[in-house]
């Protein structure tokens, strides 16, 4: 199982300096760097695309992503010229982790219908492939119903260890594996400062099958190479 890290935090902090962070993790070993889509919780989260860009001038080879882009905060087009502007910063290391959203504070702070967010993806989903036929992979954000969904009709799924436990994370991916659905991310996995739990956990998505797991780490935090080494 690859691993991957975070580049902004789920929770009030000091600014993270995008470049250094993102250097000092691929030196490390970290095979793949992410951020959310997060607008009005009430601490500053840099916009996904210039923190992406950032990291991928600043590191080589490297993958980033989006984990999650809350679609039905955009329009189609405008959404689609941000993700070509990102590509032509990072080529193919580029992967789009896109979702309905999951917190209504987001869309409150943009004015945007919450209740509406699953039609409004469903809308605005076909007309984004479109404007992105030759565009990076395209992973689901998702739970539910909607997990079988992900193994259909996306390159992956983006399972977020937020606010779920690592039960319910298995479960569901034993729903996708059977769904047929290709690379599963289990992503936003926490970090706790005794390292024992996190490296029991890690290792049980890597026995499960998944094919990649994104912790959520901070410059403040656990020694990122402490962190790299649980999966050695």
């Amino acid at each position: 199982m690859r691993l991957g890290a975070t580049l902004a935090r789920l929770a009030p902090g000091p600014p993270i300096v995008v470049a250094e962070w993102a250097k000092r993790l691929v030196g490390e070993g970290f095979e793949s760097l992410w951020t959310p889509q997060i607008i009005g919780r009430g601490f500053p989260v840099p916009d996904p695309f210039v923190t992406l860009a950032v990291a991928a001038t600043a590191t080589e080879h490297v993958e980033v992503g989006t984990a999650t882009v809350q679609v039905p905060l955009h329009h189609p087009a405008d959404l689609a010229h941000r993700v070509r502007s990102l590509l032509s910063v990072c080529g193919d290391r580029l992967t789009l982790g896109v979702s309905p959203g999951s917190t209504d504070l987001d869309y409150a702070a943009l004015g945007r219908d919450y209740g509406a967010r699953f039609r409004n993806f469903d809308e605005n989903l076909p007309r984004l492939r479109e404007l992105l036929p030759d565009g990076p992979p395209l992973l689901l954000g998702s739970w539910g119903a909607k997990v079988e969904r992900a193994a259909r009709e996306f390159d992956g799924w983006l399972a977020s260890a937020y606010r779920r436990t690592p039960e319910q994370i298995l479960a569901a991916h034993e729903r996708y594996r059977a769904a047929g659905g290709q690379r599963a991310i289990v992503c936003a996995v926490p970090v706790s400062a005794d390292l024992g739990p996190t490296g029991e956990v890690l290792h049980r998505y890597a026995e499960a099958g998944f094919d990649d797991a994104v912790v959520l780490l901070a410059p403040d935090g656990p020694d990122p190479a402490a962190v790299r080494a649980l999966l050695s």
